[in-house]
């Protein structure tokens, strides 16, 4: 019997990478040079280049292999009480028909990993993990429901029927099996207009607000979606179908589409548009060897302390008043020459005292926007912000740079930069 008030540790088996559901797409529209192992699975890096499709959906619209995505659904009277003490936010208050950003966290505060659930009715709902994490977070959730794992939390309340949980990328939901292609950019909406038949669900496309989830069908698939996305843009779309149809819908988003200038994305230009409008990496900007918690990661709206019981909730509580760090987003030249910044490579500020590090950068345009994890007291929005350039190789070292830096270490900026609102939409 294991307490929520440990820590979960959990090992990914070892396994040959799979091929998604979108494989074939992949295979005839990329070099094979271009697609590799990724959280298990066999997924394309790019197709005609990161910036050509970071362009596509800043301006039209790109579609995205989200098939080796976790996908679970959960039924049963006290589904939405068991979610809500599993999960951050409060689930008790979504309605049918909408979808809410969360986390899942252990006993100990650490991030198992952050999702989208989706209310589709009363005692039904979906919840969308991270591939890398989808295990992970089956194993945790199973333990909850077997009794093998217990809610220890203060002001719990006893589930007295664990709902069902199915894994509805599983060949044994049958008709139920659904994967995730996300459609994102402004042209997305007259895309799937153009490939909605029915009117009732044209009308809901057209007025749909962020976050919410209809079903519906395209030709001859049934597609529940979602306006959810991982990219910042301000019109986007995840769309959930059943696997032996993901082809057929990838393939009609791109004839509808290609008027319109919409392009299959891969694997960089999703690291490259989440960086530029600031969204978390899981390992990167929220846990990792950082731990670094929602409320330090800018999600903190998203953590409702204000609940009776959540997994985590001391934890949190305690994070909240006395966390010394908080993740920022930077902007730094990036024209041709000027060397990338790291991971890891250190921030300073204006006195040039190391105050963080980099987490994740990218280049758009001639701009270099990374994000970084900081103290909290340093690098206010439109602050001025450097970055210290760890040792490269062995010789650089030699020559006297750093292969690692501490807080409050005097050093030497290589390249000067500038705060930015932590979230930006497209």
């Amino acid at each position: 019997m294991q307490y929520t008030s440990k820590r979960f540790e959990f090992t990914v088996p070892e396994a040959r990478p799979q091929q998604s559901a979108l494989y074939s797409r992949h295979a005839a529209l990329a070099e094979p040079s271009r697609i590799v192992p990724f959280a298990g699975y066999m997924m394309p890096l790019w197709y005609s280049s990161i910036t050509d499709e970071h362009n596509a959906v800043r301006t039209a619209a790109g579609i995205f292999d989200c098939t080796h995505m976790g996908v679970l659904e959960f039924s049963g009277p006290q589904s939405a009480l068991f979610l809500d003490q599993l999960t951050v936010n409060n689930v008790m208050n979504l309605k049918t028909g909408r979808a809410q950003y969360s986390q899942v966290l252990d006993g100990t505060g650490a991030v198992l990993d952050d999702i989208i659930i989706y209310r589709k009715s009363e005692i039904l709902f979906m919840v969308v993990v991270n591939a890398a994490n989808d295990a992970k977070v089956q194993t945790w959730f199973k333990g909850v429901i077997a009794g093998d794992i217990v809610i220890d939390e203060p002001n719990a309340k006893p589930i007295t029927e664990m709902p069902k949980m199915r894994n509805l990328r599983e060949p044994s939901s049958g008709a139920d099996c659904r994967v995730d292609i996300a459609l994102q950019g402004p042209a997305s909406k007259d895309i799937l207009l153009s490939l909605v038949s029915d009117d009732n669900a044209k009308d809901q496309i057209t007025n749909m607000r962020s976050f919410a989830f209809v079903e519906t069908a395209i030709g001859n698939a049934d597609v529940p979606f979602s306006t959810t996305g991982y990219t910042g843009a301000s019109v986007a779309f995840e769309i959930y179908t059943h696997p032996d149809n993901a082809c057929y819908v990838h393939r009609m988003l791109m004839e509808k589409g290609e008027h319109l200038g919409v392009k299959p994305c891969g694997l960089g230009s999703r690291d490259s548009l989440r960086i530029e409008a600031g969204l978390p990496l899981y390992g990167h900007e929220l846990a990792g060897k950082h731990n670094i918690s929602p409320i330090e990661a800018g999600y903190g709206w998203a953590v409702k302390l204000d609940k009776d019981c959540f997994v985590g909730k001391t934890a949190m509580v305690e994070n909240h008043n006395s966390h010394t760090m908080k993740v920022v987003r930077l902007s730094l030249p990036g024209r041709k020459g000027v060397r990338p910044v790291r991971e890891d490579d250190a921030v300073l500020d204006e006195q040039g005292t190391c105050v963080g590090w980099i987490l994740s950068s990218t280049n758009v345009a001639k701009t270099q926007i990374a994000l970084a994890y900081v103290q909290k007291d340093k690098c206010s929005i439109d602050d001025a912000a450097s970055v210290y350039y760890l040792a490269r190789s062995q010789s650089q070292a030699a020559k006297g740079k750093l292969q690692s830096t501490d807080l409050g270490q005097q050093l030497a900026a290589d390249i000067d930069g500038t705060v930015l609102t932590r979230f930006e939409r497209f």
